[in-house]
């Protein structure tokens, strides 16, 4: 009995991973060629998770409405949190879950299921599948696929502007780069070293599909909570690349933050760093960014916090193994020349 219960584990495991493997093997559909209905500026902003993207994106996509334009908000992130600052708090249903329980009782996806709007932004969730239960990465594709099918491509907005992961490197998060999904990036980082490997990265892979013919450049970058140490500022000249706005570590701004509450304002104290960002995003041309070797990018900060100067030190097999490791005798015939 024992044996038939494992060979039954083993045998519903063997067919999650078939599973997993026929959904990594299904192609996305084709991207649309033909013309946009509308001029709008499609734009994906990336960078380390944590540090800021959608308390930027929710400040910014909300002046730009107040501004008068119209703008559409997508996040493309698993974690669905993109669009919770923007509707206070609460989570908007994602456009994989939806399609999912659609298709289930038979029904089709309507715009109004996904897509939703608050003084003048329109914003939806790609959303991702459960944790073990799927790829994120052809979550992203599947919920563009969507998209395309309500569609995208004939939708009236003047921007639209996605919230992608930049610390996870697999092809459904670098859709719009590798596909030319988007005019240009913009990266969000900070003053300390992950945020920047983050944002180096996607500098590379901009260059890395440039060469492949990709058209999508880097507009510039965001520098949030900073603190005044200089280091993304730094980089962004180091890589060629313009700083659109530094956002500085507030404490007010971290507590209206933190209780789901827009800083970007008309009207207060912060309105005009948010105007401004609004315009320098707006106007930004994409560039071609030149990324920086592992040792440049340590080189941006003091040795003191990186622990430059560590020498490597090659292990042995006797390190490996302990006192009982024993020196195996080479078998290689080694011939002495004549």
């Amino acid at each position: 009995m024992t044996e038939l219960i494992g060979l039954n584990h083993r045998q519903s495991g063997n067919d999650m991973m078939e599973a997993l493997r026929e959904e990594a093997r299904i192609e996305p559909d084709p991207v649309v060629t033909a013309p946009p209905a509308k001029e709008t500026q499609i734009i994906a902003i990336y960078g380390k998770g944590g540090i800021g993207k959608s308390f930027t994106l929710a400040n910014l996509s909300y002046m730009m409405a107040q501004q008068g334009k119209k703008v559409l908000l997508i996040g493309c992130d698993p974690k669905s949190d993109t669009t919770s600052l923007l509707f206070h708090g609460r989570a908007c249903p994602t456009i994989i879950e939806t399609s999912s329980r659609k298709k289930e009782s038979g029904e089709e996806v309507e715009i109004g299921d996904v897509c939703f709007k608050r003084d003048g932004v329109y914003a939806m969730e790609l959303g991702g599948p459960e944790v073990g239960r799927g790829c994120g990465g052809r979550g992203i594709i599947h919920g563009f696929e969507l998209l395309e099918k309500l569609g995208f491509h004939d939708w009236d907005f003047d921007y639209v502007l996605l919230d992608f992961l930049g610390d996870v490197v697999c092809g459904g998060f670098g859709l719009p780069i590798a596909r030319d999904m988007c005019q240009k990036v913009i990266v969000v980082g900070s003053n300390d070293l992950q945020s920047l490997y983050v944002a180096n990265n996607v500098c590379s892979a901009v260059e890395y599909f440039r060469k492949l013919g990709g058209n999508v450049g880097v507009a510039g970058m965001v520098i949030n909570k900073d603190d005044g140490t200089g280091e993304a500022a730094a980089f962004a000249e180091r890589v060629g690349i313009p700083v659109l706005s530094a956002i500085p570590a507030d404490e007010d701004i971290r507590r209206k933050s933190a209780n789901y509450q827009i800083v970007g304002r008309p009207g207060n104290q912060w309105a005009p760093l948010f105007e401004m960002l609004g315009e320098n995003v707006a106007k930004a041309p994409p560039v071609h960014p030149t990324p920086l070797s592992q040792d440049e990018l340590l080189g941006l900060f003091a040795a003191s916090e990186t622990g430059a100067g560590v020498t490597l030190e090659p292990a042995t097999i006797a390190d490996m193994c302990g006192k009982d490791a024993v020196e195996k005798t080479s078998l290689e015939v080694v011939y002495e020349e004549i």
